[in-house]
């Protein structure tokens, strides 16, 4: 099983580009409702909360875990990764947690993610990016550093959109949704002198559900990175390098839905990602 976490619901919408992508798999999906959330915690903070919840999706069954939030990624990925993991027995049993901002820069950047100096022609791009996304992801500037990293000739534009994953997961409606787009444009597009970007990050897992709003409003011509199909391209390239991960193939693999808060007050809000049909189940802490 592969577990997919994130600290409220955003995450579904990476979840579904998988499922989607690989009807085989089996997914557990884990949300921190209880705590949710993250944006306003400090990072030790929410290290830790992510932590625990890695370790309770290896607990599970979940071999792999990919952190289907941006906020998680951009704060704890790398201390998991290269602090917690390696001291922990999970690591011989040959458990792995992964990210979402990593195939996003990728992708963004066409640079694999271990090419970490400018190469040849990536680092002559003088295209313009720009990046839409929580307070708490735009302030960790992730995304700047590890594009520039990559392609330091580009012109990178962070554009907070504070208000629209609370929008987006509370129902608001189309009106709403559309000024609060609208505005978040405005502002990349101010903040880059009037020139209209290449290519357009959309920086949290709520944003798919509006994309057509973006794509509305933004050039044509800028391509539109929507983190659920890119996630599930880069993971889909990482299954054929680790096929461990993917677990046993059967003919209905399990869709499993878990949430550290009130399972029904998740499965109800769950709705404004995929209609009916979502159950949470209680994973007691």
């Amino acid at each position: 099983m592969i577990g997919v976490f994130d600290s409220g619901l955003g995450g579904l919408t990476v979840l579904a580009a998988l499922t989607q992508r690989f009807p085989e798999v089996s997914f557990v999906y884990l949300g921190d409702h209880a705590n949710v959330p993250y944006g306003n915690r400090p990072s030790e903070e929410i290290i830790e909360l992510t932590r625990a919840s890695v370790e309770r999706l290896f607990g599970v069954g979940c071999k792999l875990v990919l952190l289907g939030c941006n906020t998680a990624t951009a704060v704890a990925a790398r201390r998991l990764q290269t602090s917690w993991l390696p001291e922990t027995p999970w690591t011989a049993l040959g458990h792995n947690v992964i990210g979402i901002v990593a195939p996003t820069v990728e992708a963004a950047t066409q640079t694999p993610w271990a090419v970490t100096t400018p190469q040849y022609p990536q680092k002559f791009l003088t295209d313009r990016i720009a990046v839409f996304g929580t307070t708490r992801t735009i302030a960790s500037n992730v995304y700047a550093e590890e594009i520039r990293k990559r392609c330091p000739k580009v012109t990178l534009v962070q554009q907070v959109c504070s208000e629209l994953a609370g929008a987006i997961e509370h129902g608001a409606g189309k009106a709403e949704l559309e000024r609060l787009v609208e505005t978040g444009i405005a502002g990349a597009m101010a903040q880059a002198g009037g020139e209209p970007p290449h290519r357009a990050i959309l920086g949290c897992t709520h944003f798919p559900l509006v994309e057509h709003l973006f794509r509305r409003h933004l050039p044509q011509a800028t391509r539109i990175l929507s983190q659920p199909e890119v996630v599930a391209d880069s993971l889909e390239d990482y299954l054929q390098r680790h096929p461990r991960y993917k677990g046993e193939t059967v003919e209905t693999p399990r869709r499993v839905l878990l949430t550290t808060g009130d399972p029904a007050e998740a499965s109800a809000r769950a709705r404004v990602f995929a209609g009916e049909g979502l159950t949470f189940e209680r994973l007691e802490v």
